[in-house]
C-alpha cells in the first residue's frame, strides 16, 4: 500500500487506550496500537501523537475543585498515557519520544518545535503531553494546535466509535452516518467531533481529520492510504 499522506498527528482519548473497562491503561490495546503505528513507520509516514487522559481523569466531572487545578491534573494523566504508549512502542522497535509542554526533564523532554520536527525527520514518533500547558484548553485543542505546528497533513482522530453520527447511535438507531463532512458544518451542527477551539483551528488552517474507530483492524493504514474507513472532515 502507498501512502497518500507523508506527516500525520494521530489523536487517540485516553478511553481508547483503556479498552472496554475505560479506566486505566489496557495493556492489550495499548500494543495493538503500537503495531499500528509501527506499520505507517514501516511505510515512511511520519508520525506524531496527541493522547487524552479521560482513562485518569476528566476535570469537567470535579465539581467542587478549582478549574485550574483539575485541569493541570487532567494534563498529568496525558503524560501517563504518553509514557506508556512510549513504552510500548519502544517494545516493537519504533523509537520514540515524549515531549511535554510542562517542563518534566527526568521522564520526558520539553516541547520544542524545531527540535519535533528533526525527530519527525528521523523516522521517530513524537508524542505531545500535557496538553498545551493551560488551562482550560482540550487536548483535541492540543492535537490541532500540534498538528498545524509540525505541518501535518491530516489530524487521524482515532475514536471508540467508527464515525461521525448526527446523534448518538447507541441511544438513537435513526442517527444518521456521515462519511464526508465540511468543517463549517461540523461546527454549525454543533456534531461532538472535538471543543470550537479545535475545530475552528483545523478549519482556519485547511487540517484535514479522518475520523475513525479505534478497534478496526489496520485502520490507521488504511486512513493514511486514502480509503475513507470513517468519517472524512475538511
Amino acid at each position: 500500500m502507498e501512502p497518500k499522506y507523508k506527516r500525520v498527528l494521530l489523536k487517540i482519548s485516553g478511553e481508547a487506550l483503556a479498552g472496554e473497562t475505560r479506566t486505566g491503561i489496557n495493556e492489550d490495546m495499548t500494543n495493538k496500537v503500537a503495531r499500528e503505528i509501527k506499520q505507517l513507520i514501516d511505510l515512511g509516514v511520519e508520525v506524531a501523537i496527541v493522547v487524552g487522559g479521560g482513562n485518569f481523569w476528566r476535570g469537567r466531572s470535579s465539581k467542587d475543585m478549582n478549574r485550574e487545578t483539575a485541569d493541570y491534573i487532567g494534563m498529568l494523566a496525558t503524560v501517563m498515557n504518553s509514557l506508556a504508549l512510549q513504552d510500548a512502542l519502544l517494545a516493537q522497535d519504533v523509537p520514540a519520544r515524549v515531549q511535554t509542554s510542562i517542563e518534566m526533564r527526568k521522564i520526558a523532554e520539553p516541547y520544542i518545535w524545531r527540535r519535533a520536527l528533526k525527530e519527525l525527520g528521523r523516522g521517530e514518533v513524537v508524542i505531545f503531553g500535557g496538553g498545551i500547558g493551560e488551562p482550560h484548553f482540550s487536548t483535541d485543542t492540543a492535537a490541532a494546535l500540534r498538528a498545524v505546528n509540525i505541518g501535518a497533513d491530516m489530524i487521524l482522530l482515532a475514536k471508540n466509535i467508527d464515525a461521525v453520527y448526527s446523534d448518538d447511535p447507541k441511544t438513537n438507531p435513526d442517527a444518521v452516518k456521515y462519511t464526508d463532512l465540511a468543517m463549517k458544518d461540523v461546527i454549525d451542527r454543533g456534531l461532538k467531533v472535538m471543543d470550537l477551539t479545535a475545530a475552528t483551528i483545523c478549519m482556519e488552517n485547511n487540517m484535514r481529520i479522518q475520523v475513525f474507530g479505534l478497534a478496526e483492524e489496520n485502520s490507521m493504514v488504511r486512513a493514511v492510504c486514502g480509503e475513507n474507513i470513517g468519517t472524512l472532515i475538511k
